[in-house]
């Protein structure tokens, strides 16, 4: 049986981990552009297609006749990556934090003849799928609470942080207003507010208002639930540094300024920890009750190569939506949210399994 053409685009850390991932089934004929041909060095050597591009017309010509596009590129190109796919008719994946973007894109699904699924990484991404499952096991949902954070595991820094994903994304995520559910109505919620602590297996950490974790679940939840909000989570002294740059430094302004500094002064790992916390608490035969999710998950070797756990996670988010629309698992065409996703589906599937317990000493058998 012939295998199904795809095209990734961006062939940096995270694209690579998706084509790694994807090739290794031998089920998708994968296709990488990129306008780095040093990037496309690696993935061919995988034993991929790759091809340069620069530009729409590059991409379109990189996109055309294929089932699926994965965009693996900045959040700021996902809105013009979409329109290509969509004007093409092939299904579209991105991994986008951005709010606007997605809503941008749901826009363009209204008419599409294919599959258009935005903010199918870990957060957002997994964490929807996970707070849509805690949800409905409740009759009355009264709080849902997601948590997530990608952290060194031996942070030595004052923002005891390391850069482990897209710098522009993060100050993005920092910046931006959050949306929540806030007492049953939607609103938007300052970033870098409504701080909290919390052990979790011995370790302290912090929590507060990020953009976009939560993808288009507060809009689903609206009506069945309280109050719906995500953080990102962090070790103690982060949240004050970082308010200290945005708002007294007043880089806020300045985040091209601000992403130097950052990739200059704050070394990257790949030696990093995925820490999840999602629970919910409602009313159930006329019971409060509290159920729970929690992980930690670790980078793993993979057919020799290292991925670092926001890799592994981020990769494996949007090669299992890709799994399940092709497999028939999710609608066809139109928008689809992570929430379609049922969450025994994801942790069953070959590459969703990352997220349960025992996924990462399976990555070798997948």
């Amino acid at each position: 049986m012939s295998s199904t053409p795809i095209t990734i685009l961006g062939a940096g850390k995270i694209g690579f981990a998706i084509a790694l991932l994807l090739h290794r089934t031998g089920d998708f004929h994968v296709r990488v552009a990129d306008q780095d041909p040093a990037r496309l060095d690696a993935v061919a050597a995988l034993g991929c297609d790759t091809v340069q591009v620069r530009g729409d017309a590059g991409m379109r010509e990189a996109i055309a006749g294929q089932y699926a596009v994965l965009n693996a590129l900045p959040f700021h190109c996902a809105v013009s990556v979409a329109g290509l796919a969509a004007e093409a008719g092939v299904h579209y994946f991105d991994l986008t934090e951005d709010v606007a973007s997605t809503r941008a894109v749901a826009a363009l699904a209204s008419e599409a003849r294919t599959v258009l699924m935005p903010q199918c990484g870990l957060a957002p991404g997994f964490i929807g799928v996970v707070g849509h499952d805690l949800a409905r096991r409740f009759e009355q949902v009264l709080d849902l609470r997601m948590r997530v954070g990608a952290l060194p595991r031996y942070p030595s820094n004052a923002l005891r942080y390391n850069l482990t994903w897209s710098t522009e994304g993060l100050i993005n995520e920092y910046c931006n207003p959050c949306e929540a559910l806030v007492d049953g109505e939607l609103q938007r919620v300052a970033p870098l507010e409504g701080y909290e602590t919390f052990t979790l297996d011995g370790v302290e950490y912090e929590a507060f208002n990020t953009s976009g974790g939560l993808g288009t679940l507060p809009h689903t939840l609206a009506g069945r639930a309280r109050n719906v909000d995500y953080k990102s989570v962090r070790y103690p002294g982060h949240c004050d540094i970082i308010k200290l740059l945005l708002n007294d430094l007043r880089l806020r302004e300045r985040r091209d300024l601000l992403q130097e500094i950052l990739e200059s002064a704050i070394p990257s790992t790949e030696q990093d920890v995925i820490v999840i916390l999602a629970s919910a608490s409602g009313y159930r035969a006329r019971r409060l009750v509290q159920e729970s999710f929690v992980a930690h998950i670790h980078g793993a070797e993979v057919d020799g190569h290292f991925l670092s756990a926001i890799q592994l996670t981020t990769a494996a988010g949007i090669c299992a939506a890709l799994d399940l629309v092709h497999g028939g698992r999710l609608p066809q065409q139109g928008f689809v949210g992570q929430e379609r996703i049922a969450l025994a589906d994801l942790l069953a599937n070959r590459h969703g399994r990352v997220y349960a317990g025992r996924a990462v000493a399976d990555m070798a058998t997948l």
